[in-house]
Parts: structure tokens; C-alpha cells; sequence
């Protein structure tokens, strides 16, 4: 296949920098190396039985076939009882979307709203994928770099200063990919002010780590700000919280007639997600739900250990996060002394040591590396200490 074959559009998107390098990581797993895989959010605990047998039950059943495109109605009525326990709010039926995993709800909202030229204002560090479906739907992505010293944060001055006649939409993830950055109900507040100033420019809040906040409360922009909730994309899924990211089910609450445009791309695109992982999903937010803080002590501990164990890296600081189960960890000391790039040092950690880490270069900061602690203690503690030996 020649290379004009291929459209301009794809040309110019770059694979999953986090997708790539655990794939890389996995083919030298295959081969029998020593490797030790951190550069994928994905939790190590299993499915929770209750769900699965719920998957079972459904199969038996029959409930095999194509769905409605963008969810069963049980499912959306578990989503909307959600929706309202955990976060106080009211959404109706037609104000849900169900897609095959959180991306396909961004992109889905992306390609029903971008046109080309508009602007998506997305604070770095960011989750590598939100640049990409900007472009893949045709938009500018705008990055506003956010500073360590700032906690990895979008100030009020900054937003205003990025905000164009073109700008569509404004990402906001807490607790963050990859900082663990969690934002307060009054900085949410702040940045809602400027919001109300620019009746333009929509709003995606990514809260797919909301059960993951480790010190005071999770908070969204469409309780803290309730002015702005007609314009805001409240976007969720079970992948992290139930350990269910090979099921695919993302979901949102937005206003009827975004969703009903994303629908609208679903019954030309993907349909239905998966009927079986529907009727999971349907189960994992309507059964019990005392588990997820047995899950977050977990994280927290294994935060504390792998934090404790960097920080007497040569070279290497470490701030525990507030949310989520990465660390960002600054390794700009180290890289001087070893005149390598971020990327480099991650390439040569993997190939020396068997850990894989994701440079910061990917998240749109160089100088740092993520790594995922949701993994097995001990398997943590074998990575820190290959990588302090390394450096």
C-alpha cells in the first residue's frame, strides 16, 4: 500500500504512546524476558464475581443480540441512578449515551460537534489520546502547559488567556491521567466563572477516576458550576472503578441533543456496545458498592510505597497524588546526569531492567515518566528498586 493511499487525517495522528509501549512490553514478556509492565491504567484485581455471574446470567438468557445504539434502557437507568447518588445529579433517559469504552464517548462528542478549525483547550499534562481525537474529528487541539509548582492544574487566568472565537471545547480530567491531579469545588468554581463569560465554549469532564480521590472530596463542574450544566459533557465508565476495562462500556450525561447527535453517529459507526457487558455494567453500578473503598486503601498503600521507594532514586522526585493510581514522577536530575531525553531514558529502562514507564513527552511534558501502581505490592517493589539500581 502506498503511503497516499492512506488519508491526510490518519497520517497525521500518532499511535497511543501508552498502547505502544506496553504493547512493546508484552512482546518481550512474550519472549520470555523479565519484564515488569507499569505504562498501561488498567487494574490488577479481578472483575468482581457478582458482575461476571451477571455476564453469565445474560448470555443464559439470550441476551446476545443487537441493542438500542447507544444502551439498553436498564443500562441507562443505572447510569442514572448514579449519576444521582454519587454526584446529585438529574439526567433523563435520553440525556444518557452508552459507547463501547470512555474514548468513544469523547470521540463521538468530538466528531458530532468539531468542525474544522475549531479549538479544543486540553491542560497539559493530559491523557495522550484527547489531542489525537481532536485532530481525528477535524479540530485544533490548544495545549495549556500547567506547572508542577501549580500541582499540574489549569489556572482561571490561563483558561482565559487560551480562550479564541474558535474554541469549542475545554477538556477537564480529575482526578488526572497522568498527574493524579484532583481539582477542589472552588477551583472548579473559579474556572466556572471565566466559563460563564464564554457561552461558546462547551465543557468534557473525563471523571473515570472519580472513585480514586485519596484526601477530601471529588467534585464536578456540573454540581460545583449547576449554570453551566447545559453545556457540559459529564463523561464516566466502569473501566477503572470495577476493574472492567476489557468490557468497553463508557458512558456520559449531557444535554438531549448532543446525545442524541452521538447517537445518531453510533447507528452508522459502532451500534450497540457489547449486550453482555451492558447487562454487567447494569449490575457493577446497581449491586454493592463497599468494595471500591477496600480498593482505594489498596491504591493508596501501594501510592505510598512506590513514592517512598522513588524518592531515594538518585535523581528522581516524587510527589505522592491526590487522585487516580499514577505517579508523575520528576526525573529531570536524573536525565542531566545521564545527557538522555525522557524518551530515551524510558527506552533504555526497559531494555536494561524489564519496567516499562511512559516518558513524559507523551503527556505533553518532558523531564517526567508515569508510571501505574495498580499493580501487585510486591511486583511494585521489585520495579522501584530496577529502576533505582538504573539510575
Amino acid at each position: 500500500m502506498s503511503a497516499d493511499f492512506l488519508s491526510n487525517m490518519v497520517q497525521s495522528v500518532r499511535p497511543s504512546a501508552t498502547i505502544g509501549i506496553s504493547q512493546l512490553a508484552r512482546e518481550k514478556k512474550a519472549r520470555g524476558d523479565d519484564v515488569i509492565i507499569l505504562s498501561q491504567g488498567e487494574p490488577d484485581f479481578d472483575t468482581p464475581a457478582h458482575i461476571c455471574d451477571a455476564a453469565e446470567k445474560a448470555i443464559r438468557d439470550g441476551k446476545t443480540r443487537y441493542t438500542a445504539a447507544d444502551g439498553i434502557p436498564e443500562l441507562k437507568e443505572a447510569i442514572r441512578a448514579k449519576f444521582s447518588r454519587d454526584n446529585g445529579l438529574d439526567y433523563s433517559s435520553a440525556e444518557i449515551n452508552v459507547s463501547p469504552g470512555g474514548k468513544a464517548v469523547i470521540f463521538n462528542a468530538f466528531l458530532a460537534t468539531l468542525n474544522p478549525g475549531d479549538e479544543v483547550i486540553i491542560p497539559a499534562p493530559c491523557w495522550v489520546s484527547y489531542m489525537e481525537m481532536t485532530r481525528l474529528c477535524g479540530g485544533n487541539p490548544v495545549i495549556v502547559p500547567c506547572r508542577a509548582d501549580a500541582d499540574f492544574k489549569l489556572s482561571p487566568e490561563q483558561l482565559e488567556a487560551a480562550i479564541t472565537p474558535r474554541s469549542k471545547w475545554l477538556v477537564l480530567n480529575s482526578p488526572s491521567n497522568p498527574t493524579g491531579a484532583v481539582y477542589s469545588a472552588a477551583e472548579l468554581k473559579a474556572l466556572g466563572e471565566v466559563l460563564k463569560t464564554h457561552p461558546q465554549l462547551w465543557v468534557l469532564t473525563d471523571d473515570i477516576y472519580e472513585h480514586l480521590v485519596y484526601a477530601g472530596k471529588f467534585a464536578t463542574l456540573a454540581v460545583v458550576v449547576p449554570e453551566l450544566k447545559s453545556r457540559i459533557l459529564t463523561m464516566n465508565g466502569v473501566s477503572k472503578a470495577y476493574a472492567m476495562t476489557g468490557w468497553r462500556i463508557g458512558f456520559a450525561g449531557g444535554p438531549e441533543p448532543l446525545i442524541s447527535a452521538m447517537r445518531k453517529i453510533m447507528t452508522q459507526s459502532t451500534s450497540n456496545s457489547s449486550s453482555v457487558s451492558q447487562w454487567a455494567a447494569v449490575t457493577a453500578l446497581n449491586g454493592p458498592q463497599d468494595f471500591l473503598e477496600n480498593w482505594r486503601n489498596v491504591f493508596q498503600e501501594r501510592r505510598d510505597l512506590i513514592c517512598r521507594a522513588l524518592n531515594g532514586a538518585d535523581g528522581i522526585k516524587c510527589t505522592p497524588p491526590p487522585g487516580a493510581f499514577y505517579v508523575f514522577a520528576d526525573c529531570r536530575e536524573a536525565l542531566k546526569k545521564r545527557d538522555q531525553t525522557d524518551l530515551k531514558f524510558c527506552e533504555d529502562l526497559l531494555e536494561a531492567t524489564g519496567v516499562a514507564l511512559v516518558p513524559g513527552t507523551a503527556f505533553h511534558l518532558p523531564g517526567f515518566f508515569r508510571l501505574s501502581f495498580a499493580s501487585d505490592t510486591d511486583v511494585l517493589r521489585d520495579a522501584a528498586d530496577r529502576i533505582c539500581d538504573f539510575v
